[in-house]
């Protein structure tokens, strides 16, 4: 099966919607049709007689990959811009559920810079779609003050009627166990807080290097600090050392093929290097598929030899198995698989802030809800 290239959505309706003439929509169009060359997103015989893996209901997208169209100036440019705009293009596409990746947007779209909570959930109910998550913040300490702000983002997105509020990064960048002590701590207070006077599930969001491995023993280092691993991987331990009734984790899929390809062994305590591969769908099997309500469906084409050993690419231009792994992945119907793609909007013309194609990440958003829509297994 060939993966679908872009152009053949190029119908008069979809460029008046994105604002593109021909040569903009083929030259959005030139990331997918090269990395489409990479493989099929699955086999005919695979997909025959299985069902679908992401209910419709289901379809969803991280806003962070159209983050150029919210932050647009409506006035400057005739293609969907701001949070009002962009859900209506995204309801047309599709898409049923949205991640915010924070509340702002343009100061001249409608709403102004950070439209009300109730203003957003009305428009995402004139839209049919429904609010999931939040790439928010998360406190770094516990205190009254800091407690209330904590409440005040839940209160927000309790009346964007969402299930979970989250962050979007790990819950800290540190190697060391005593920093991952003082964040597992901090997310079983918070955890707790949100789910039983909020409703809400809060949820930590992995970048690869969280499943790298805990530096926590071996030889000190002059700060008297450990400068060698047992073999626990950072996120793993975060995981055994948080409650699962109140703390949620939201796997990048991409992200943790990156840890597979990178954090493939450890130094011991006694200096020796130990292989230990890691399983991104073994992992949440083992967890608990329950413990991840959220995903990012983020696709990747295998670069050997790279950094990441991947490059991030609209979905289904990718080599990463998302039939196997929605596939393998217990709790059915369950998880919210949000789309992702970090490098989605167009780069800007060299010393200015126009963007060479304006309608690039909508574009990506249909190619890539195309794709997600037709995963059987």
């Amino acid at each position: 099966m060939n993966t679908p290239d872009i152009r053949s959505t190029e119908t008069p309706a979809l460029m008046r919607r994105l604002g593109l003439n021909r040569r903009q929509l083929l030259a959005a169009s030139t990331g997918v049709a090269a990395a489409s060359m990479v493989g099929p997103l699955s086999s005919p015989a695979a997909a025959a007689g299985k069902g679908v893996l992401i209910p419709r209901g289901k379809l969803g997208i991280i806003l962070y990959s159209v983050r150029d169209a919210i932050s647009r100036d409506p006035n400057a440019f005739d293609v969907p811009s701001g949070f009002k705009e962009v859900f209506a293009e995204l309801a047309k596409i599709g898409y049923k559920q949205i991640e915010f990746a924070g509340y702002t947007q343009n100061v001249n779209a409608e709403g102004g810079r950070t439209p009300a909570p109730a203003l957003l959930k009305q428009w995402l109910d004139d839209n049919g779609l429904e609010a999931e998550g939040n790439h928010g913040s998360i406190p770094s300490t516990i205190t009254d003050a800091t407690l209330a702000t904590f409440d005040a983002a839940c209160e927000a997105a309790n009346v964007l009627g969402m299930g979970h509020i989250g962050t979007g990064s790990d819950p800290t960048g540190s190697a060391y166990l005593a920093d991952w002590q003082l964040a597992a701590d901090r997310w079983n207070i918070l955890g707790e807080r949100a789910m039983n006077k909020h409703g809400l599930k809060l949820y930590t969001h992995n970048h690869d290097i969280a499943y790298s491995h805990l530096i926590d023993s071996g030889p000190l280092d002059v700060q008297g600090r450990p400068t060698r691993s047992s073999g626990v991987r950072r996120l793993e331990w975060f995981m055994n050392n948080t409650d699962s009734r109140y703390v949620f984790l939201e796997m990048d899929i991409y992200w943790a093929h990156v840890a597979q390809y990178k954090h493939r062994s450890y130094v011991a305590a006694d200096g020796t290097v130990v292989a230990d591969d890691f399983d991104p769908l073994g992992t949440v099997n083992a967890y608990g598929p329950m413990r991840f309500p959220l995903f990012h469906a983020k696709d990747g084409a295998s670069r050997p030899g790279t950094s990441n050993g991947y490059d991030i690419v609209p979905f289904g231009a990718g080599n990463i198995d998302y039939v196997k792994f929605l596939g393998g992945v217990g709790a059915k119907g369950y998880h919210n698989p949000m789309w992702e793609q970090d490098t989605a909007p167009s780069a800007n013309i060299p010393g200015t802030q126009t963007p060479i194609t304006p309608g690039q990440s909508l574009a990506y958003a249909q190619y890539s809800f195309d794709n997600l829509a037709k995963l059987r297994g």
